[in-house]
């Protein structure tokens, strides 16, 4: 059975991106999904010296080797100013100490929502920009505008919207 991993790019504990991962996931059929959730892995916040003084932090080995184990990444990022949250940043920091090419090559659903109207349009344009050069393997992306109008119990609310993702989330599958 395929494995993939659902995580959003946030340390929220109630995060709308993690809301978000975890439907897109519910719609992968005969897969076994495993939710990360950042707040799992303790990592202090890059340096150079740190990492000189100390090595590598082991949650930073773990979240790449859940990565490797996987056949294909969900990932939603939350925008904080336009770009990632500090929680992801840092994260990617750490692993792309260990990894150069931290996605593996592993197909990805790459995803951002937000309370605006943009739905995180600029994480997702940077994303994009940044993320194959980590050999991640983008087969699809989705945004998700307005989150509290558009996203009730559990899943997208708005037919247009997760028509769009439901058609996303197939071709994620297909490349699985």
């Amino acid at each position: 059975m395929k494995r993939i991993i659902a995580f959003a790019g946030s340390n929220s504990k109630n995060s709308i991106n993690k809301h978000l991962a975890i439907y897109a996931s519910s719609l992968v059929d005969g897969v076994a999904i495993e939710i990360l959730d950042l707040n799992d892995f303790d990592l202090p916040l890059y340096g150079i010296d740190l990492e000189k003084e100390n090595g590598i932090p082991e949650d930073a080995h773990k979240f790449l080797n859940l990565i490797k184990a996987s056949d294909g990444i969900i990932l939603s990022l939350a925008e904080h100013n336009g770009a990632y949250s500090t929680a992801f940043k840092n994260l990617f920091d750490w692993m792309s100490r260990i990894e150069g090419k931290t996605f593996m090559g592993k197909p990805m659903l790459l995803m951002a929502t937000s309370p605006g109207g943009r739905g995180g349009a600029s994480v997702l344009q940077i994303a994009q920009d940044r993320f194959p050069r980590h050999d991640a393997n983008i087969v699809a992306v989705f945004s998700l505008p307005n989150f509290g109008a558009n996203f009730s119990e559990g899943k997208i609310v708005n037919s247009e919207l997760d028509a769009e993702l439901k058609s996303k989330v197939e071709k994620f599958q297909a490349a699985l």
